[in-house]
């Protein structure tokens, strides 16, 4: 009976020692990560003295989200485990493209549109694709290539029109399957997808403006 009872003592530590560590793990915070603004542009980019406004960019639910996503098959989503990223995806896009159109230096004022800015053109991005796509070679080995896609509209605020509207898409391949080079790789598609949407979107201002002179 005693032996038994000794048995049964040690199983239930055991069971608790168990249920302690998976409650630790499940406690361990997750690694939070950044992305970084554009800050080199094009010097043809003509300056506008207008203000612009940038909307949040409107995503599916796979993106919408601070889970950094990375499919393994075209048709399957997943999330890095304890990575996330500081902010939902769509909102870290939004304060960027706000960064990188004053990093420009090119635009009378610019500013996101829950701030009450006054604009004269508001920017409607679309995020498509913010993702890593396992892709595998003729050898059987396996990279991840981060993928960003971007629809952006520009609306002419005082006549309540679209005036133009593009797409813009990169393509990184990541270093390695590791957090921090999948980080890197989304940085540096997104930057060259803001680069270019900046630059396309100021000189399409610019000709409205220049084509459609009026006073407010």
């Amino acid at each position: 009976m005693i032996r038994l009872f000794f048995l049964a003592l040690a199983l239930v530590s055991l069971g608790g020692c168990t249920g302690l560590g998976t409650l630790r793990q499940a406690s361990k915070p997750n690694d939070l990560y950044l992305l970084t603004p554009k800050s080199t542009f094009s010097s043809s980019i003509p300056r506008v003295q207008k203000q612009i406004v940038v909307q949040e960019p409107t995503a599916t639910a796979a993106v919408n989200t601070d889970q950094i996503a990375i499919q393994p098959t075209p048709l399957q989503v997943q999330y890095l485990p304890r990575a996330r990223w500081v902010d939902r995806a769509p909102l870290i896009v939004q304060a960027l493209l706000v960064e990188s159109y004053e990093n420009s230096g090119k635009v009378a004022a610019v500013g996101r549109s829950t701030v009450g800015l006054r604009a004269d053109y508001v920017i409607v991005p679309d995020l498509r694709e913010f993702q890593g796509l396992v892709i595998s070679d003729v050898e059987g080995s396996k990279t991840i290539r981060v993928e960003v896609r971007m629809n952006i509209k520009i609306i002419d605020e005082f006549e309540d029109k679209i005036i133009a509207s593009s797409s813009f898409r990169e393509f990184v391949v990541s270093e390695s399957d590791k957090t921090p080079d999948l980080v890197r790789a989304f940085d540096e598609a997104l930057g060259k997808t803001m680069r270019d949407a900046v630059e396309w979107s100021v000189r399409r201002i610019n000709t409205h403006a220049a084509n459609n002179q009026r006073s407010y």
